[in-house]
């Protein structure tokens, strides 16, 4: 994460770095490529990333646990005070297809612009390396909830994680509180259901959310 205290570089910059950083004359680009160029906002850029297609509200179960676990391994690492990712050496060596990459950089910065329009530099105490573990608690907390074998559950938690990721890496502290609040409020409002409606309190949970997405 970025804890310095000048303004930090837009997302899009970082993106623009990116592909840069991965030529297309370059077939294949390790995961290695990727984690290094983000250097120490990588936290913050890869949770973001993967917390937005974890927010759609995908009904088929065993499908939470899949996108949960990868965004578990990121916040457990800043659990524990780390400042830039670790990875096992041999997914490091992975590789994509950089024109795949670029597709899918090209086809997220214009979201990435509109979520930037909202968020700027507020309360950067809350995104230093002071409040790194406390954040990535929440985060570990709400990617568990989303592991939970409920099909559509993983659409609010995935939300607060994305905009606490946005919060850290544009040194947004409104931004990374607000994602906090709602990532609580909805681990709250499941254990009030199960405590006072026990496994029927799931269903009324599956029936409000199609209700709230239109299914």
């Amino acid at each position: 994460m970025d804890t310095t205290q000048h303004i930090p570089r837009a997302l899009t910059t970082l993106l623009d770095d990116l592909k840069t950083a991965t030529p297309l004359s370059e077939e294949r680009t390790e995961l290695r490529t990727i984690v290094d160029t983000f250097q120490d906002r990588g936290f913050g850029v890869l949770l973001f990333f993967l917390a937005l297609p974890a927010a759609l509200p995908i009904p088929a179960l065993g499908i939470n646990m899949i996108i949960a676990l990868p965004i578990l391994l990121l916040t457990f690492q800043q659990v524990v005070g780390r400042h830039k990712i670790w990875l096992p050496e041999e997914i490091k060596k992975r590789t994509i297809k950089t024109k795949h990459l670029h597709s899918f950089i090209d086809k997220s910065v214009p979201l990435v612009k509109y979520v930037e329009r909202f968020i700027s530099p507020r309360l950067g105490i809350i995104c230093s390396p002071h409040f790194t573990r406390l954040v990535g608690i929440f985060g570990a907390i709400f990617a568990l909830s989303i592991t939970l074998p409920i099909p559509l559950t993983n659409t609010v938690p995935a939300m607060a994680i994305a905009l606490m990721s946005i919060g850290i890496i544009l040194r947004d502290g409104i931004a990374v509180i607000l994602g906090i609040c709602l990532g609580t409020f909805w681990i709250s409002l499941l254990v009030y259901v199960i405590i006072f409606f026990g496994t029927e309190g799931f269903a009324l949970i599956k029936g409000a959310i199609k209700v709230w997405i239109g299914l």
